[in-house]
């Protein structure tokens, strides 16, 4: 036990040392680079272009890319946890999907221009749980939670919002097409502190909760009639799990639009390295989901520089790799 827990602790320490040399990595790349020697003289001149760039621009974006990145991870493995399935993510019970069509419906409808940018996460997370609430009504059947059932309402309601989304963008103009194909894309340049605030605050949150239900998680492994011989409520851990993963997943794609790969790899990843005990595998597929965001922002921002790519394209191909690369190792180790 102790040799196990030393090898978590250098694990999470690891961890922190990488997210900490990607965080330095954010504050200093850019179309203007900053050397890292100079933070804190320029933090302090408040009327430099310097110090615009870093509290406008960079650390906004490196909390988002931390928040998010984390969250989207935990939400991943959490489902994946619950469903008893490596290829779930946030977004298969078609929780981007319905995210997407609100945003759609605002921006054709024009609402985002009377009532302000704000409305657009408005929409996203109004979608989003609207989403949360038919799979999760639509999944009960006689009282009890169908997972399975949860799953294919989850993905049918994902083509019908594809669908919804085509049919507005067949429909609308040129400008309004550009703005929802942006914002599916993904993006954390968002400017509203108080949303960066809450998106910290939620994921941070969202940790520490499922942090709490870890052993839970650990019984789930072995399917609800076993865990419920283990003493646990299966069915009550599980909808308690599904909301609390939903709700995270939407506020993940209302603040930073659809960013991809990040629930379904992160998890992945760090339960070939570390392994699949919740305790340990929650903490660092948080920190992984962080780095790896954050990385991918960096990247985004720089390899077409002054231009920017939307990191969806980003988590999109390095997510796609990472993923082939460990399902090759692990059909190795199978046939070895």
């Amino acid at each position: 036990m102790k040799k196990k827990h030393l090898i978590w602790t250098g694990f999470v320490l690891f961890l922190l040392i990488l997210l900490t040399a990607a965080t330095i990595w954010s504050l200093m790349a850019g179309e203007m680079k900053i050397p890292f020697r100079n933070m804190l003289s320029i933090l302090k001149n408040q009327s430099g272009m310097e110090y615009a760039i870093l509290t406008n621009i960079r650390i906004p974006r490196l909390l988002l890319a931390f928040s998010i990145g984390g969250a989207l991870s935990i939400t991943g493995a959490v489902l994946q946890g619950v469903y008893r399935n490596p290829l779930v993510e946030p977004y298969t019970l078609g929780i981007s999907g319905g995210a997407a069509l609100g945003v759609a419906l605002v921006i054709v409808s024009g609402l985002n221009l009377k009532l302000g940018e704000f409305m657009l996460p408005v929409a996203g997370f109004a979608g989003a749980f609207a989403t949360i609430f038919l799979v999760y009504f639509l999944g009960i059947k006689r009282d009890e939670i169908n997972i399975n059932r949860m799953l294919l309402i989850g993905v049918m309601i994902s083509f019908i919002a594809s669908s919804g989304m085509m049919f507005l963008m067949s429909i609308t103009s040129d400008d309004n097409l550009h703005s929802i194909i942006f914002w599916t894309m993904g993006s954390l340049d968002e400017p509203n502190t108080m949303l960066i605030k809450t998106m910290v605050i939620a994921s941070l949150a969202g940790l520490f909760i499922t942090i709490m239900f870890a052993q839970p998680l650990n019984a789930l492994r072995l399917g609800e009639a076993k865990a419920t011989h283990l003493g646990i409520n299966a069915s009550v851990i599980i909808r308690i799990l599904f909301v609390v993963a939903s709700l995270l997943a939407g506020l993940c794609v209302a603040v930073g639009g659809i960013i991809g790969f990040v629930g379904l790899i992160i998890p992945h990843l760090m339960r070939s390295i570390i392994g699949s005990d919740y305790r340990i595998l929650l903490i660092s597929s948080f920190l992984g989901g962080s780095f790896f965001l954050i990385v991918s922002d960096v990247l985004a921002r720089t390899i077409i520089s002054p231009n920017e790519l939307p990191i969806g394209v980003i988590t999109g191909i390095a997510g796609g790799l990472v993923f082939i690369l460990v399902l090759s190792r692990s059909k190795q180790k199978a046939i070895s």
